[in-house]
């Protein structure tokens, strides 16, 4: 399992281990084309790919006014696999494990405000050719946001499983602000989506569920 930082603060994902898939048969019966005209192409408005093969960055919701860019965060917005990597714990075990996800690629958005408050939202996108990814890295990211105690959670609506937390016990550190942290994840197609949200005082549950519901929104 590998560790996922986000910001300052670290989350983690689990990596999912899964059995082979069953091939077909290749004796398969033949199927009569059906007459008449074909269905009607989706429009782009309806068709998700027309979305997720294009500018990545285009699906983040925008930084709210005011707020300013982190200094973290990437300048262009993209995240590849090195970044990505980077951003675990152990990113020499996290490289080879993200080639067999099949990660196609990432882009990152993330702002501060005032003197203490952090956002981070990223949107990760596999190929599937082999399976779920994206739901997988989803579901890892529900498991280890569940572990943490004191924590609140709650559907996203929009979502089939998507989850938003809110960690009511803050990271201390002498010294330091206390940290509170909330978090989402959520999964659409090929995309997974994870928003983290750090601040020095308790985060309320309105604040990490617009985000979640914004960023899904455009998904």
């Amino acid at each position: 399992m590998l560790g996922l930082v986000a910001g300052t603060c670290a989350g983690f994902l689990v990596q999912a281990h899964r059995a082979p898939t069953k091939l077909p048969s290749l004796s398969q019966p033949a199927v009569t084309r059906a007459e008449g005209p074909g269905p009607d192409p989706l429009s782009a408005a309806q068709d998700h790919r027309v979305k997720t093969d294009g500018d990545l960055r285009k699906l983040l919701i925008a930084r709210p006014k005011g707020a300013r860019e982190a200094h973290w965060a990437d300048k262009d917005g993209w995240l590849d696999l090195a970044d990505y990597a980077e951003s675990y714990e152990k990113p020499a075990d996290a490289f080879p494990d993200l080639i067999s996800d099949q990660f196609r690629r990432a882009v990152v958005v993330g702002w501060d405000q005032g003197s203490a408050s952090t956002v981070e939202i990223r949107l990760v996108q596999f190929r599937q050719e082999d399976g779920l990814e994206a739901a997988e890295y989803a579901e890892g990211g529900y498991y280890w946001a569940e572990k943490e105690g004191g924590t609140r959670s709650w559907p996203v609506p929009g979502t089939g499983d998507g989850m938003a937390y809110v960690h009511t016990r803050p990271d201390t550190e002498p010294g330091y602000l206390p940290v509170y942290s909330a978090e989402a994840h959520a999964w659409r197609g090929d995309i997974a989506m994870e928003i983290w949200v750090y601040d020095s005082k308790p985060i309320s549950k309105d604040r990490i569920m617009d985000l979640a519901e914004r960023q899904v929104g455009r998904l």
